[in-house]
């Protein structure tokens, strides 16, 4: 029987589904099985008994998208199928990297293997278990397998990465996050035949700190490497050494990586901090730092923006995705799912877009969520959606100003 394709508002019932997110029913969370009975929000159809629930505004309003899933697991799920559709073979995947919920380290790590040249989808298991997202999502993706890695379909990050059965794998398992970290880089550099010039070494033991730093490695291909607050650990020393005098960017303040640590890293190449000492800030520092080709530089309208919890660490691998297809997003964080935080509101206005005779001339800006309306609330998005509208500009009005100011 000859399938028809799917109208959109269907799709986007798909997608919701796949991230846990269904409003008729009481859906179960991905990892515990747990009931989660929600409010409908639905739209009645002309067919009598029926209802299509098409999720607005939990699901999308006019200037955002919502990955809506229960947990970083579902979210890496359904943002890995929105990325790769997967209804050919040009549209899948040439690899998966698979990493585990439960370490956000495996997760910020494994983002590098989303650059090119392997341009893996991401995708989480549970405590060496393949939850049922994950594995509808690996089987609907169907990797064909990458030639920057040997032909592997599935690369496992950290020791408790899930196995993948019947797929070509390879693993980088080892249980040390400064080895493991190292062993990325390597394996990373390898598979684009060459060591990235910039590196960024980020804390081992404040995630809240390091989560930006996932999705410029995955749109930039800059490794990630591990650092102890007061000490740099042999196996950073090594991998840096490796890269031959690189540009080292240390993300964050020195609560979390001491100056001692900078002063060790002077020896290994040049070094710059970037960061500030609140995590929300802390990214926003981040998005706009630019240097020679680095960072993101995110200060004008015209740019997507990934929106996590700074307290879901894993939900890093959903925006490295993001970071590196459609937008290319960088990560913005939240505090409080309730409301967005003020830093975070002021950064939105100071690049909202403007037009001032035809908007369709103009730039915008665009909100990804990772998350259900628990991990930010549906006032919030409301308000982060007024902030990324596009908005005219009184340029007349302006004008008269300057000449009031200037005339003697």
């Amino acid at each position: 029987m000859r399938r028809r394709p799917l109208a959109p508002p269907v799709l986007a019932v798909l997608v919701l589904a796949l991230a846990g997110c269904g409003r008729d029913a009481p859906t179960r969370s991905p990892t515990t099985g747990s009931a989660d009975r929600r409010p409908a929000i639905g739209v009645k159809s002309e067919a009598p008994e029926a209802t299509v629930d098409l999720g607005f505004p939990a699901f999308a309003t006019k200037n955002t998208l919502r990955f809506a899933g229960a947990d970083p697991v579902a979210n890496a799920a359904a943002v890995s199928l929105a990325t790769f559709p997967s209804q050919t073979r040009g549209t899948r995947p040439a690899a998966v990297a698979l990493a585990d919920a439960g370490d956000w380290r495996t997760a910020v790590l494994a983002s590098v293997l989303a650059a090119p040249p392997i341009r893996a989808a991401m995708l989480l298991g549970q405590g060496g278990e393949l939850p049922g997202a994950t594995k509808d999502a690996l089987e609907r993706l169907a990797p064909t397998g990458t030639p920057a890695a040997g032909g592997a379909q599935v690369i496992r990050v950290g020791a408790k990465a899930p196995r993948a059965e019947g797929l070509r794998t390879t693993d980088l398992t080892q249980a040390d996050p400064y080895a493991l970290a190292r062993s990325v880089d390597a394996f990373a550099a390898a598979a684009a035949e060459r060591t990235s010039d910039s590196v960024l070494v980020v804390s081992a033991d404040a995630p809240q700190f390091a989560m930006p730093a996932a999705a410029w490695s995955a749109k930039s291909g800059d490794a990630i490497l591990f650092t102890a607050r007061d000490r740099l650990p042999a196996e950073t020393r090594r991998a840096l050494a490796a890269h031959r005098q690189p540009r080292i960017y240390v993300l964050g303040p020195r609560s979390v990586v001491g100056d001692g640590v900078l002063a060790e890293l002077r020896r290994l190449g040049t070094v710059r901090r970037v960061g500030d000492a609140d995590p929300v800030r802390n990214a926003i520092a981040f998005a706009r730092f630019s240097d020679s080709g680095f960072g993101w530089g995110v200060v004008d309208p015209g740019h997507g923006f990934a929106f996590a919890r700074v307290d879901r660490p894993a939900d890093v691998a959903g925006a490295a995705l993001l970071a590196t297809h459609g937008t290319y997003a960088p990560l913005v964080l939240v505090r409080d799912g309730r409301r967005l935080d003020g830093a975070v509101e002021g950064y939105l206005l100071d690049v909202q877009p403007g037009y001032t005779r035809d908007p369709v001339r103009g730039v915008y800006n665009r909100g990804l969520i990772l998350g259900d309306d628990r991990a930010l609330s549906l006032a919030a998005q409301a308000r982060m959606d007024a902030l990324l509208e596009i908005q005219p500009v009184n340029t007349s009005s302006a004008q008269g100003a300057d000449r009031e100011t200037t005339q003697p």
